[in-house]
């Protein structure tokens, strides 16, 4: 893995802060341990997220103090949280700034990855500390634990835990910090009352033996990652150096993908175009208990939409299309309306992925609309199809998944309040009831 050199803020405001001498990139830290080595210093590293400073983290770093000459802190960087929605609340920056406050604290890094074990490998630490919610490697979901305990050995260190009071900061922050909206806090909150993961358990082992149908739009996701270089001199735009490549079926092929992971059996009905080339990446993708039903565009491509990335902030500056959403061609569309109409009564229910890319036909809907017991329909609008894939196109479904902005297209209305959206027109949703 490529690790990025970070460089810290260095405005007026940055130079002025005693703070900033202890903010260090891994390169760094890694000179400053392997000096410290050579006088003879124990090196102790801890780790973590650290989105919101609380005793028990200052207790542990104490106790991780003491364990050595030296303590350096690293913390996981932004794109590397995986805390939930809303994560972390406190930038990098600001977490690295608040722990080099601390007197027991003696430099601090972020690390470009999801566990420690790149710094452990470049720090090469005596000691490496982490708290007692981690004496027990099971209760560690991600299982970095393992692999950090792996890397610190292997550099002749050893991990240690602190016994000192623990907390839990995703507790506290969502308990007192308003990091979603009062509505979704509210519900959250009344969620926290409830058996949820009971209720949760119970659903995935009710649909566990489920068959499932899918029909839908493919489509193949390629991410270009780039690094801008600067603007072009004759041009109104920026230059950019490529760096790597990712290609995944997406599409109703996702959906088949995650639905396999928690029912029985999924078969899936789609059209590809004569790419071969892709034909193989969906083929590969695709889950053992999911079976494909893909139907040949002759002269006309699998749908695929070319993100590039800025691959040092993961941002998307632009995408391309590369698709003919014409309609499905007769010879075509009799041959998945026999698949619908003969064996949709088969599933326990039937999902719809319509994307919007030509797949859809009047007449496949209406086959849906008369064959399937359970009918879940996902409509979406995107770039290509905005204002002309509605979710109102379908006469029935037992379930609709549409957004905000999907919900007022279908009724035409930009401005009323959204928990009221579906009242406007009722005659448009009745047929939803």
């Amino acid at each position: 893995m490529t690790r990025q050199i970070r460089k810290w803020k260095t405005d007026e405001k940055a130079n002025a802060n005693p703070l900033q001498s202890k903010l260090k990139t891994i390169e760094e830290l890694g000179e400053i341990s392997t000096a410290a080595g050579a006088c003879g210093e124990t090196v102790v590293l801890a780790h973590g997220t650290f989105d919101l400073l609380h005793i028990g983290h200052l207790r542990h770093l104490r106790q991780a103090r003491r364990e050595g000459n030296l303590l350096i802190v690293t913390i996981t960087a932004d794109a590397f949280v995986s805390k939930g929605p809303g994560r972390p609340v406190f930038s990098e920056q600001m977490r690295a700034e608040m722990l080099a406050a601390l007197d027991c604290v003696d430099y601090v890094g972020v690390v470009d990855e999801a566990t420690a074990v790149g710094a452990i490998d470049v720090v090469k630490p005596i000691v490496y500390a982490k708290g007692s919610d981690y004496t027990d490697p099971s209760d560690d979901v991600t299982g970095g634990i393992v692999d950090e305990r792996r890397a610190v050995e292997s550099h002749g260190g050893c991990l240690v835990f602190t016994d000192e009071v623990t907390f839990s900061s995703s507790s506290l922050i969502n308990r007192h910090l308003a990091i979603f909206d009062p509505g979704l806090d509210e519900f959250l909150e009344s969620q926290r009352q409830k058996d949820i993961l009971g209720d949760l358990m119970e659903l995935i082992e009710k649909i566990k033996d489920f068959r499932v149908l899918i029909v839908g739009d493919a489509i193949i996701d390629d991410y270009k990652y780039v690094s801008a270089i600067g603007k072009s001199p004759k041009e109104h735009m920026i230059a950019t150096q490529f760096g790597s490549r990712e290609v995944f079926a997406g599409g109703v092929f996702a959906t088949a993908n995650h639905v396999a992971g928690l029912c029985g059996e999924v078969e899936v009905v789609t059209t590809i175009g004569d790419d071969y080339g892709y034909e193989k990446i969906i083929i590969n993708s695709l889950k053992p208990n999911v079976r494909l039903h893909a139907f040949r565009r002759q002269g006309l491509p699998t749908t695929r939409k070319t993100r590039y990335i800025d691959k040092s902030y993961l941002r998307k500056l632009f995408e391309v299309y590369h698709m003919d959403d014409t309609p499905t061609r007769p010879e075509v569309e009799e041959k998945i309306d026999r698949i619908i109409k003969d064996r949709a009564d088969e599933f326990d229910l039937v999902i719809v992925n319509d994307f919007g890319h030509g797949l859809l036909t009047t007449s496949m809907i209406e086959t849906l609309d008369k064959s399937a017991r359970f009918m879940a329909v996902n409509a979406q609008s995107n770039s290509a199809n905005l204002g002309y894939n509605l979710i109102t196109k379908y006469q029935r479904a037992d379930y609709i998944c549409i957004d905000a902005p999907e919900a007022r297209l279908a009724v035409s209305d930009r401005l009323s309040d959204i928990e009221n959206i579906t009242g406007v027109t009722p005659e448009k949703w009745s047929r939803f009831n």
